[in-house]
């Protein structure tokens, strides 16, 4: 006579073989969604989760965030709603270090996750912070002003938003290195804002260069789009081409031409592609019980005229957006 399962041995047996997981819903909340930069986060999420279906975990990526990154009642808000739909976990770049604390760990309280990425939250209930170390990309940004000018001039930094960690390390690193390392260079304007797009960039820009245009001779610009922004002001005043040695943030469809061209001189780049898809990466290792580290450099590089065509350099300059984002 065969022996039997004990009826509740027999059921969970079954239920192992019959249910299936479901997949994990990950939100994915950037800054903004106009930049190229946040589209480069998107294919690196979208990235993460085909290598992750081929290991046969199922991730679907939900991709919202604010149209400016200067919205950070919006973006609150679609935190909060994330967190009402009880997704699996956030994947947040936070626009506002300070402003974002409480949602976020509304979240972490919740039992939803939260990987932060880009930009430092002044919290410590984040699984993890998956980002570029901004501190340095502002030293690089300093010294390569300073090689062009010879290390005598005058220079100008343009900032971007106030309570943007990311670019508020930038701009530390970036005084911070001219102050120690250029006894011979002056910052003769660094309180002005660009503001959240190309177009508030390219005022303020126009505004700086009015003031200031007969006795600059650099600036540095932090972020896509107030490299862009300023490059198309210093155009219009005849100042590009060298004129003004001038020092960008991130790769764009209108930076990297200006690069090969002469009207900038250097810029520093990150892996926005890589950031995407190891903050998804890690949000997932984390829901898996998989031990994480608490802070992720994703790098960052000089780019100048003379190594932007080397292979490695190619890659950040130009990401293969189009594979991943259909």
């Amino acid at each position: 006579m065969k022996k039997l399962l004990p009826l509740c041995l027999l059921l969970v047996a079954t239920a192992a073989v019959t249910v299936r997981a479901e997949p994990y819903q990950i939100a994915v909340i950037p800054k903004g969604t106009t930049h190229e930069f946040w589209k480069s986060i998107h294919a690196g999420a979208i990235k993460a989760a085909q290598e992750l279906k081929a290991e046969n975990i199922e991730v679907n990526i939900i991709w919202k965030g604010p149209l400016r990154e200067d919205d950070r009642e919006q973006q609150v808000q679609v935190v909060e709603n994330f967190i009402a739909r009880r997704v699996s976990g956030l994947v947040l770049a936070p626009l506002d270090a300070r402003a974002l604390v409480a949602p976020a760990e509304s979240a972490v309280q919740a039992g939803i996750p939260v990987v932060i990425i880009d930009s430092a939250l002044q919290s410590t209930q984040p699984a993890s912070t998956v980002s570029t170390d901004n501190y340095k990309g502002g030293v690089l940004g300093a010294r390569r002003l300073g090689e062009v000018l010879g290390g005598k001039g005058r220079v100008i930094l343009i900032r971007v938003l106030a309570g943007s960690n990311s670019t508020e390390q930038r701009e530390a690193g970036f005084l911070d290195t001219i102050k120690k390392e250029f006894p011979g260079i002056t910052v003769i304007s660094s309180d002005q804002h660009a503001g959240p797009t190309r177009d508030t960039a390219y005022r303020a820009s126009q505004n700086l260069l009015n003031r200031f245009g007969r006795e600059v001779d650099g600036i540095f610009a932090p972020n896509e789009s107030s490299a862009t922004g300023m490059l198309l002001a210093l155009r219009d005043a005849g100042l590009a081409g060298g004129k003004v040695k001038y020092i960008g943030f991130d790769s764009g469809t209108q930076i990297v031409p200006a690069l090969k061209s002469g009207d900038i001189q250097g810029i520093v780049v990150q892996n926005p592609l890589k950031m995407g898809y190891l903050g998804v990466k890690t949000l997932v290792a984390h829901l898996r019980g998989q031990k994480v580290e608490r802070e992720i450099d994703t790098g960052c590089e000089l780019v100048t005229p003379e190594n932007m065509d080397n292979p490695a350099v190619a890659d950040l300059l130009r990401p293969p957006l189009e594979k991943y984002l259909k």
